[in-house]
């Protein structure tokens, strides 16, 4: 057993808090600092000059809210292919015990970006800078959901890749190509103009937080170091 092992737990736990912190900073920002109402409708956004000069800067651009939407939709059927390997395992294994400690971690990671979905469909930080096409009035848009989906997912499945890839290049081509529907999820919302600059930067945040408790559960060592 190696010496770190006995100060992990505390110390792991150092990132989440931190992270933890700054998304509820952030919120209490949106909602008292810099308030104007600013989106459709007279909907209000708070750090209203700096979410009004990025959504000037980017514009609203469809091609990228449909790129993302494409991603978003990977990403779902790489949760649900996650959820199918699980079901095989327990199938085959005839036990609940003897499913991979990391399929119990997404799963309880999956329920948690749904919980955070649906919370934030009730509590409402704010609106989204536009309305979309087919609606009469803007949608709830912190955070950015398609953010959170894409980060969280992909970002625990890149995590996973060496435990289950052992060939070292198709690893490092598989955690590029997850690297890089990260970024283009994360860019490509922003630039879409359909979410203020903050909803992107607590979508982050959060994913942060979720990646960092997924890390905990999922353990952070080989399964042959044991």
């Amino acid at each position: 057993m190696n010496k770190k092992q006995g100060t992990d737990p505390i110390n792991a736990y150092i990132p989440t808090i931190i992270t933890g912190i700054l998304f509820i900073l952030l919120i209490i920002l949106i909602l008292t600092v810099d308030v104007a109402p600013i989106g459709p409708n007279d909907t209000t956004i708070g750090l209203s000059h700096i979410n009004d000069s990025v959504h000037r800067f980017f514009g609203v651009n469809m091609i990228w809210y449909d790129i993302t939407k494409m991603l978003g939709a990977i990403a779902i059927a790489l949760a649900m292919a996650t959820v199918a390997a699980g079901a095989y395992q327990l199938i085959t294994r005839k036990s609940l015990k003897k499913v991979d400690r990391e399929i119990y971690a997404l799963g309880a990671l999956y329920a948690a970006v749904v919980f955070f979905y649906v919370l934030f469909e009730f509590v409402i930080i704010n609106y989204r800078p536009v309305i979309m096409p087919g609606d009469t009035a803007p949608e709830a848009s912190f955070p950015s959901t398609h953010t959170m989906i894409g980060c969280t997912v992909v970002g625990a499945l890149v995590m996973l890749i060496d435990r289950y890839v052992k060939n070292a290049r198709l690893c490092f081509i598989l955690r590029l190509l997850g690297t890089a529907i990260i970024v283009m999820t994360v860019m490509g919302r922003l630039i879409s103009g359909v979410h203020w600059f903050t909803d992107i930067l607590g979508g982050v945040l959060l994913s942060i937080i979720l990646l960092n408790i997924f890390k905990i559960m999922a353990g952070n060592s080989d399964k042959t170091d044991k």
